[in-house]
């Protein structure tokens, strides 16, 4: 069945009798600019040895290039509940691409690190609206009975995207310099952003959202703190954080109270700037534990296996890069079948097995060691990939359809945000382990590469643990209750 064919029950007629907007190819479009500017998000992680020596800065320095962007994403994305609302899709569709490609253009051209950064954090400010921007209009135009399959789509531009960058990355710099990595990405989105001439039509509706300036900055303030404090666990564990990581993160924390307690006060005259009533459904609050859950394993797998297969076992950024693709092939390839069982089965009877799967996977990675087979290796984490598969697509579907059309955006915002914070939480927790782990190791005597071996394997364990008590949540999953009768009307601007 073709992507036109799953939306036509969602594609009536405006109201003014007008022919209804085609939205097939303003959704297929949408998802793929936005795997683009995701793949983007992890494609710099194999690079950073070769920037050292290109830019001559250290290692505490070039890796400001992954946290800016991930603490822009995490500064822009609450803002899109906003944004989202107020502003037509066709307006927010050409500012994400512009800033994207204007930073990819200013980063391929930077003489030095700090120009580098810059275009990092224009680029990351065009990302942080393409998600958001792509859940809204789904959850907008297509009929809930057919949002599974479509979530399964979008699923490959979340999980699947930031999988595949290191593959991508070392495959490019096996052969070309890195600023091959965005003269190649530019092109394609400059054809997004010509695509999007013809294609792009508003198919959502708009709303006079108001904006509050100090939920913004408490907004900026929590998430960047929090993901700031962080990524820089791993610095910390090895001595080279600039600051103690409680400190951001404590910053953070308070300031997120902050702005829980005016959002609940701004949400009784509906003017929040991300309104939390989102939290109200049972069905949203726990699909969003476990997606926390679900990414913080995908991330922490992600950082920590090429470490592990790099430095315990010595192999080269290509051939680590070719060993994680499998995984994300596979969680590609069977997100639109998991999409489409849900449309059929709902959420529990994919996420319980789903979950038992990933779990079992974490445990399987507690074998890693110095001896372990190419092979194995690559098994497991196909195997963990694929019981991710099954679960990151329905709690996403659950998540976002157990909410009234009022809350698409907000529930949108809140999502995206959280998975960035599960991301760096993630990260910060298997690095920490590991980095932890290898030094008691060490100091018992064990070489570099042995004690390495040993803060993979404690790190893998913890994880099993949590994606094993996960098991247990996935019980309570359920299909939302409300589901729509007809499909979405689109309403053109």
């Amino acid at each position: 069945m073709t992507l036109e064919n799953d939306l036509r029950p969602g594609r009536p007629s405006t109201p003014d009798g007008a022919p209804a907007i085609r939205t097939g190819p303003v959704i297929a479009l949408l998802v793929a600019s936005a795997f683009v500017v995701i793949l983007n998000e992890t494609i710099m992680g194999v690079a950073l040895p070769r920037l050292m020596v290109d830019l001559d800065v250290t290692a505490a320095t070039a890796q400001w290039l992954t946290t800016g962007f991930l603490l822009t994403m995490s500064i822009v994305i609450p803002c899109t509940g906003y944004l989202l609302a107020r502003f037509p899709l066709r307006g927010l569709f050409f500012t994400a691409m512009s800033l994207f490609a204007t930073g990819t253009l200013v980063a391929a051209l930077a003489p030095g690190f700090e120009v580098l950064l810059a275009g990092r954090v224009v680029q990351a400010s065009g990302t942080a609206i393409m998600l958001p921007l792509l859940f809204t209009t789904v959850l907008n135009v297509v009929p809930a009975s057919h949002r599974g399959r479509m979530m399964g789509v979008i699923s490959i531009v979340i999980a699947v995207a930031p999988a595949i960058g290191p593959t991508v990355s070392g495959a490019i710099l096996s052969a070309l310099d890195w600023r091959w990595m965005l003269w190649l990405v530019l092109p394609i989105a400059l054809l997004a952003i010509g695509l999007g001439a013809v294609w792009v039509r508003n198919v959502t509706e708009t709303s006079p959202a108001t904006f509050d300036p100090l939920s913004a900055l408490l907004a900026a303030v929590g998430f960047g703190g929090l993901i700031y404090g962080l990524s820089l666990v791993g610095e910390s564990a090895s001595g080279h954080a600039p600051v103690a990581p409680g400190i951001p993160v404590a910053v953070g924390a308070v300031a997120l109270i902050v702005f829980v307690r005016r959002q609940l006060t701004l949400q009784r005259t509906d003017a929040a700037f991300l309104d939390l009533r989102t939290f109200a459904s049972r069905s949203f609050s726990l699909a969003v534990v476990l997606v926390v859950v679900v990414m913080s394993a995908l991330f922490g797998s992600l950082i920590l296996l090429p470490l592990y297969l790099q430095q315990a076992l010595a192999l080269d950024t290509l051939t680590v890069g070719l060993m994680m693709l499998p995984g994300g092939v596979l969680m590609g390839v069977i997100a639109p079948v998991v999409g489409a069982l849900f449309d059929r089965y709902g959420p529990r009877p994919l996420v319980l097995p789903g979950m038992v799967v990933a779990a079992a996977a974490l445990w399987g990675m507690t074998t890693f060691g110095m001896d372990t087979a190419i092979g194995w290796i690559v098994a497991v984490h196909m195997t963990l990939n694929l019981g991710l598969g099954f679960v990151f697509t329905p709690l996403l579907t659950s998540a976002l359809g157990s909410l009234p059309r009022a809350l698409y955006s907000h529930g949108s915002a809140i999502t995206s945000t959280l998975q960035q914070v599960a991301g760096a939480a993630g990260t910060a927790l298997f690095v920490t382990l590991m980095s932890v782990g290898a030094a008691g190791a060490a100091a018992t005597g064990a070489d570099p590469a042995e004690a390495m071996a040993v803060g993979v394997h404690r790190a893998f364990v913890v994880g099993a643990v949590i994606a094993s008590v996960a098991v247990v949540l996935t019980l309570f999953v359920r299909k939302p209750a409300e589901v729509e009768a007809e499909g979405p009307v689109l309403v053109g601007h």
